[in-house]
């Protein structure tokens, strides 16, 4: 069986499940707190499986595998049931441009790690820290809410789930988590309201976890 190191609250590990639940994979989630004992993921015995000390980390059979943009090519690869790559080439290329543009210009740098380093090394208030993430938050959104106004249909790139949707919506929660204003944005928040009326992006939420507190 699947196994996934996760933890309820992290977005990367957020994507992982809500590919899983789509694919209709089995799989057993393996918790590690971020933020417990000054966050388990730093402990000698997890450092060993994520040498970054960050989750997710996904092991199928004697396959390990960390970083949750290579994680959702592996299942689509592995698992191609229910894919998540669209089939025609331009479509397939949007679905990782937005992906990476959430993955690689959005989430690194509103990472916990990130906003921990800014309150504790930097000495930032807690203002500043919603500050900062705040701009760069809205910096991705406003780019991601413009492609999006190419397409039609009920999801990101037109009436079937694609990778672009496993990654927007954790992204969305992220926001909502800090409280980020989404008046600027109704196409992704349109698109979120109807991932989420799915069964498989229920499954995945946060507050469905095991390991939710």
């Amino acid at each position: 069986m699947i196994s996934l190191y996760s933890y309820w609250r992290s977005t990367a590990a957020y994507r992982v499940r809500i590919a899983l639940a789509y694919k209709q994979l089995e799989y057993k989630t393996l918790p590690v707190h971020l933020v417990n004992e000054g966050g388990e993921q730093h402990q000698p015995s997890y450092q060993q499986v994520n040498p970054l000390q960050l989750v997710p980390t996904l092991v199928d059979a004697d396959i390990s595998i960390t970083e949750s943009m290579a994680i959702l090519e592996y299942l689509d690869e592995k698992y191609p049931q229910n894919p998540l790559l669209p089939k025609e080439q331009q479509q397939r290329n949007k679905a990782r441009e937005i992906s990476q543009m959430i993955a690689c210009d959005i989430h690194p740098l509103d990472n916990l790690r990130v906003l921990q380093y800014l309150k504790r090394e930097m000495n930032q208030s807690q203002d500043e820290v919603n500050a900062w993430y705040h701009h760069w938050i809205h910096l991705g959104f406003q780019a991601i809410e413009n492609m999006l106004l190419n397409f039609q249909g009920e999801y990101c790139l037109g009436n079937e789930i694609t990778m672009a949707d496993v990654f927007l919506v954790p992204q969305v929660y992220n926001a909502s988590r800090f409280k980020l204003d989404m008046g600027a944005y109704p196409r992704i928040s349109k698109i979120n309201a109807n991932c989420l009326a799915l069964n498989q992006f229920q499954e995945a939420k946060p507050e469905n976890q095991p390991d939710a507190n």
